[in-house]
């Protein structure tokens, strides 16, 4: 067991992230048609609308915060707030963003498997994703109630400190975890995951929405048009 968790949380995060950034580079670079969301609007745009907003909303919070608990140092938030106050800030706000995220996964899961014209142009990655994407929301809402339970957080500390040595290639990220409940890790592992399978399935399309920022600096576009240019007074 030892060796597994060795495994799971010092070397599976430098392969599932290697992946991750390697294999959206490749496929990018090699199937470029391919890198699409495969929008299927047209048909229950309404139910489409209603899930994919809240799940939308609901994910892109959850990663940002994620993102920015993990990788902050203590010391860049420790003068504003206590590690426990952190901790309380982050399972209420991510428990009403992972209840969004969840309602619309909802939605999208049942409008895909209910309507049987979707479902004939439902490859089975699409409801592998979905489902996964589910299950992990899940399994992070089922961390809330353990997590109150330690509202000193210290619990979240030690995941604080797992990520930021991954991140910068530190040894021994995976010794401070050991003692920690068995969904965490669950929730963990199946996150890695996500990340590990991200370039094979529809999300690659979340690189082309953090492009969109490049439109903010490209230089302009120069247009002209076909047709041949007469000077004025020139008679045909």
């Amino acid at each position: 067991m030892d060796v597994l968790h060795q495994f799971l949380f010092g070397i599976y995060p430098y392969i599932a992230l290697s992946v991750f950034f390697a294999g959206s580079l490749l496929r990018f670079d090699r199937e470029q048609y391919t890198w699409k969301s495969d929008s299927s609007q047209l048909l229950r745009a309404r139910e489409l609308r209603w899930g994919s907003n809240l799940f939308h909303i609901g994910v892109l919070f959850i990663f940002v915060g994620h993102l920015s608990g993990l990788l902050a140092p203590h010391s860049s938030y420790g003068w504003l707030m206590t590690a426990g106050t952190k901790q309380l800030l982050a399972m209420v706000s991510g428990g009403i963003a992972g209840v969004l995220g969840i309602v619309g996964l909802t939605l999208l899961i049942h409008r895909r498997i209910a309507d049987p014209r979707i479902w004939s142009n439902t490859r089975g990655w699409d409801i592998t994703i979905l489902v996964i994407l589910w299950l992990q929301l899940a399994l992070g809402l089922a961390t809330i109630p353990l997590s109150g339970q330690h509202l000193d957080g210290s619990m979240m500390l030690k995941f604080t400190e797992w990520a930021q040595r991954i991140v910068t290639f530190r040894g021994g990220a995976a010794d401070f975890i050991i003692g920690a409940p068995l969904i965490f890790k669950l929730h963990m592992v199946l996150g890695l995951t996500i990340f590990f399978i991200f370039p094979f399935t529809r999300l690659v399309h979340i690189w082309s929405g953090f492009g969109v920022v490049a439109y903010l600096v490209r230089p302009y576009q120069i247009v002209r048009t076909r047709r041949k240019w007469k000077p004025t007074g020139v008679q045909g």
